[in-house]
């Protein structure tokens, strides 16, 4: 414990709470950059991903593009929609006819290199082109032929030629644009495989990720793939969601379906592509943090030991300071607050040597003012003695309700001028005994005129009160209530436990003529001043409670409570708290 006292000092707390603080900004700083930049690196390498894929599948609908415009170059050819017509007709077309037809097709073949052969076919399946004999059947089967007619003369793919597992195979009908678009063959075209094989600058950009792409026909048959020969493409097709594990290696599966072959083109892509740049990032974070901590740590050292060299100086000043040899601090702070603990120190030492010398004039007057704080205390003690000659006086006479009127005059006066330790606060039993003491004195010039009833909680009576809170109230409650009223006039004392936790409630009430709304209101501006003027009296008793009652309770004390109506008497009431005192005094009183 001693020796962490010997490092529990300002400026290694300091010094400790500056790196803590530095530390934890740069700790924050560097989880927020690399959740932010990690984000931003995944994004960017998901938005490629997505763009490579956008861009093979735009590549492979320009691809399938120029296909359907060269087969409907030749289905709208003039020629082969003659001698089509002429078939619909009945009228067989000669071999010579067919030469110069295959002619025509040849022609377009040349306008797209990857055109293994166009071939055309009547509406009854026979081949015009090419020459020898065969039947539209034996090259595609029957459900191929019953979607093509669906079709209604669009481009319909086929997928993988099932006599040559090299080209790919499309077809459409051919309708008669002259004769109300009439059925009237098809034609019939071959495509080499390679002609589908993207562009490389579609899967693989310079310095990016090595995707491998793949396009499936509606057979899930490849027409083309880049996939590795361990990759199952059947299990790649059927799965479902963003992400998959091909031999121990995580993928993104980007999917797209085209809607006018029914292809599927597939594209995976490592995971790690998308995460390549967090490692160097989670480096380079980590190296600046512990450069930061670094530099934080120096700077820490340096501001906590230039904060604190100038308080140590002038701890310095206070230990060689002694009684009778009080030095000022001659070293001046540059900072405005040790400037301001430099002067207050020098200051205090001034201070501190003109009290020193008070006290020692103030010990030569003790025994003289001791001295005369005993005679002060032979005034009410002669004033005791005398009610009590009184008492006994009156009692031999035989007058004894004048003599128990002394008695109470006695006690209330001992009451008041009676002074002595804690003697400041009393319980509400005290203080309600006092103000019957002072009804029995007033009764005397009322006679049967006053009347009054005291009704004390058992809870209430050991709560403390400052002394003299009630008597003004019951005073006045006297001279402005019972002496104003015709006849016999009534005060009511009560105190019990209020609605409000931990308070109780005292209540005067008086049976005299009350007093008006504008009166009641001029009352209240009064006390708000701390004074009341009044006929009878200098009116600051009111104005006393009022005042004592903020001070001893301070804001939790509401203040008198004061209601009335003209010809239904008057009610002042008050809350207090019961304070931590009150359990010392219910000791007291218990004793």
């Amino acid at each position: 414990m001693v020796r962490w006292g010997k490092w529990n000092t300002l400026r290694n707390q300091i010094f400790l709470g500056l790196v803590l603080v530095m530390y934890i900004i740069l700790a924050l700083i560097s989880i927020f950059m690399f959740d932010r930049v990690s984000i931003m690196l995944q994004r960017n390498a998901e938005k490629h991903i997505q763009q490579t894929a956008a861009q093979a599948s735009g590549q492979l609908a320009v691809l399938l593009k120029q296909v359907d415009m060269l087969t409907t170059q030749v289905a709208t050819d003039a020629t082969v929609q003659s001698l089509l017509y002429s078939e619909v007709q009945g009228e067989r077309i000669s071999f010579n006819t067919r030469q110069s037809l295959q002619q025509v097709v040849r022609k377009y073949e040349a306008y797209i290199t990857g055109v293994r052969s166009m071939e055309l076919y009547t509406a009854d399946y026979r081949s015009l082109v090419p020459l020898f004999d065969v039947d539209s059947t034996e090259r595609v089967s029957g459900g191929w032929i019953g979607k093509v007619n669906q079709a209604q003369g669009r481009l319909v793919w086929l997928g993988i030629d099932p006599l040559d597992a090299d080209t790919v195979i499309a077809m459409r009908q051919v309708r008669l644009m002259d004769h109300s678009f009439a059925h009237g063959g098809y034609v019939f075209v071959r495509m080499e495989r390679s002609y589908f094989s993207l562009s490389e600058q579609a899967i693989n950009a310079e310095g990016g990720p090595q995707e491998k792409m793949g396009l499936f026909d509606q057979a899930n048959q490849s027409i083309f793939s880049t996939f590795d020969a361990s990759i199952q493409p059947q299990r790649v097709l059927n799965h479902e969601g963003e992400g998959i594990e091909l031999n121990g290696e995580q993928y993104i599966v980007i999917k797209n379906r085209s809607a006018l072959t029914g292809w599927s083109l597939v594209m995976l892509t490592p995971v790690n592509y998308a995460k390549e740049g967090i490692p160097v990032l989670r480096t380079i974070i980590v190296a600046a943090g512990l450069a930061g901590g670094l530099l934080a740590l120096v700077l820490s050292f340096a501001l906590s030991t230039m904060i604190t060299r100038p308080v140590l100086n002038l701890i310095r000043v206070m230990r060689g300071a002694k009684l009778g040899n009080l030095k000022h601090n001659d070293v001046k702070p540059a900072t405005v607050e040790l400037q301001e603990l430099h002067y207050t120190y020098n200051g205090l030492i001034d201070y501190l040597n003109e009290l020193i010398e008070v006290v020692y004039q103030k010990e030569i007057i003790q025994s003289r003012t001791e001295l005369k704080a005993l005679q002060a205390q032979i005034n009410p003690h002669f004033l005791f003695n005398t009610l009590e000659a009184f008492y006994w006086a009156l009692e031999e006479k035989g007058e004894e309700e004048l003599a128990q009127t002394v008695i109470a005059m006695s006690d209330l006066f001992r009451y008041v001028i009676h002074k002595s330790e804690g003697d400041e606060w009393v319980t509400i039993e005290d203080e309600f005994e006092h103000a019957a003491r002072y009804l029995k004195i007033m009764k005397m010039r009322l006679l049967d005129r006053l009347l009054w009833s005291i009704q004390l909680d058992e809870t209430c009576r050991h709560v403390p009160l400052p002394k003299l809170l009630v008597q003004p109230l019951v005073e006045n409650a006297i001279l402005h209530g019972v002496e104003q009223r015709h006849g016999d006039g009534m005060v009511r004392l009560e105190a019990r436990p209020s609605s409000s936790p931990g308070c109780v409630i005292i209540t005067i009430a008086d049976n005299g003529p009350g007093m008006s709304s504008d009166k009641l209101e001029r009352l209240h501006f009064a006390l708000k001043n701390g004074r009341m003027s009044s006929p009878k009296g200098n009116g600051v008793g009111i104005a006393n409670v009022e005042r004592r009652l903020h001070l001893y309770f301070g804001g939790e004390s509401k203040g008198l409570n004061i209601q009335s109506q003209e010809g239904k008497g008057a009610t002042i009431s008050f809350e207090i708290q019961d304070t931590s005192e009150a359990s010392d005094i219910k000791k007291e009183a218990g004793a």
